[in-house]
């Protein structure tokens, strides 16, 4: 591979946006996906983003994001539940791999916070470890419902800010790389319907010029 620096958090935020734009558009480049590339990651991986997603089978990263072999540092639960393996697995591709970004995944339509708001409401508890998938995504349904927000779009929103604000609480090796201007984490909310990928939230972002966001 070669020896060139990492992408600044911005510029990686503008490699991942620009694939999920092909992606919309139908025309992806399927990059990094042949034999040279397969060759090229043997000894070494540079990705330059750790996704951290939903497991829902139709948020396929490297897919979405139109991004090929050595690109992206995968973590996908249900409902993008975060636990210690999650956090050591994220502090991996930002301290070990010197990811400079690190992205929240999440979607309209989303089984786990759909099933969390029918617990919620109906009072029933679901069986085995999928009570421990509601229990982890209900403190941001129970947010969403007192700051007013009824909308799936808004409940996911809420679910995506939660989670990354979850990762920078509990994870002190991503905070301090924030702090120090390394790395980025970024919330974005994927559409089944059309593709697309939108900015909820960011934090470590010295540029919003590809996002249209707000630094934080």
């Amino acid at each position: 591979m070669t020896d060139a620096p990492p992408p600044s958090p911005a510029e990686a935020v503008e490699l991942l946006l620009a694939g999920n734009q092909r992606f919309v558009a139908g025309a992806p480049q399927h990059p990094n996906q042949d034999a040279a590339r397969r060759a090229e990651t043997v000894p070494v991986q540079r990705p330059f983003a750790v996704l951290f997603g939903c497991s829902d089978s139709r948020l396929a990263a490297e897919i979405i994001f139109d991004q090929g072999l050595g690109d992206l540092f995968v973590v996908r639960t249900a409902g993008h539940v975060a636990g210690p393996e999650v956090l050591g697995s994220i502090e991996y591709g930002v301290s070990v791999l010197d990811c400079p970004l690190v992205v929240v995944l999440g979607h309209d339509s989303c089984g786990a916070v759909a099933a969390t708001r029918a617990a919620l409401s109906d009072g029933v508890a679901a069986g085995g470890y999928v009570r421990d998938v509601i229990e982890r995504v209900t403190p941001s349904v129970l947010a969403a419902r007192a700051a007013g927000l009824t909308s799936d779009d808004d409940i996911i929103a809420e679910h995506i800010r939660h989670t990354v604000d979850l990762l920078l609480d509990r994870s002190r090796a991503l905070a301090g790389q924030v702090a120090a201007g390394r790395a980025a984490v970024v919330g974005l909310s994927y559409r089944l319907a059309d593709g697309s990928a939108r900015l909820v939230t960011s934090h470590g972002l010295q540029t919003e010029a590809a996002t249209g966001g707000t630094a934080d």
